[in-house]
């Protein structure tokens, strides 16, 4: 049975401890880590930036995809990349020219993905999905960790994957917020491939265990 795939959101760790967090995720079954870059406009909340972002790609052994929370994110891509970044999401909303973005992306070296936030239609995917390696569907509002699931995007990740099929592509599927042991079998069965996981990680007492249960879902 093809497992679940996991990456922990270090938005929800504790900061003064973010050493033996990466850790924590280097010696666990996490596919990659999930690291929100937040501007403060986009997003009513400031996270990090390049800092420690470097500071992560030094203690990390994980894949890092950046989640770029940030209006027109063309303008870092290039000093992102320069960190070895695997994979670049960036929001349907926060950008102007979406294809052009993607295709930068591409250029620099990294696998591309879209996030969509709650509200917003899947329609935009329609012309683009064929160039992408994942959609990240928000099930919260973006900006902060510990919020509740919107049930609502159960359907929503069933039509993405009904697109995904319709246009015969080979995007995955992640979903962002909210997820944790109780909920996660059925954003799994909706279609979902990838699940990002901050606080029912972090907040537990065995991340590495929290983590092998969310494989198996």
């Amino acid at each position: 049975m093809k497992k679940t795939l996991v990456a922990p959101s270090i938005l929800s760790t504790d900061f003064a401890f973010l050493g033996n967090t990466l850790t924590i995720i280097n010696k666990s079954a996490a596919d990659w880590l999930h690291v929100d870059i937040m501007d403060g406009l986009f997003v009513p909340n400031l996270s990090f930036g390049m800092p420690i972002l470097k500071a992560i790609q030094q203690y990390t052994s994980k894949p890092v995809e950046l989640h770029l929370m940030i209006v027109q994110p063309e303008r870092y891509l290039e000093t992102f990349a320069r960190f070895q970044i695997q994979q670049i999401t960036v929001h349907a909303e926060a950008c102007l020219h979406l294809h052009r973005v993607v295709q930068q992306i591409k250029e620099l070296g990294c696998k591309a993905g879209v996030a969509l936030n709650p509200h917003t239609p899947i329609d935009c995917l329609e012309y683009i999905i064929q160039e992408l390696d994942m959609v990240c569907l928000m099930s919260v509002n973006p900006g902060f960790g510990g919020q509740r699931f919107m049930l609502q995007i159960l359907d929503k990740i069933r039509q993405v994957k009904a697109l995904i099929k319709t246009k015969k592509c080979a995007a995955l599927i992640e979903v962002d917020g909210g997820i944790n042991k109780t909920n996660g079998g059925e954003v799994v069965r909706a279609g979902a491939d990838a699940v990002v996981v901050g606080s029912s990680i972090f907040d537990s007492d065995n991340p590495r265990e929290a983590i092998r249960h969310l494989k198996e879902l």
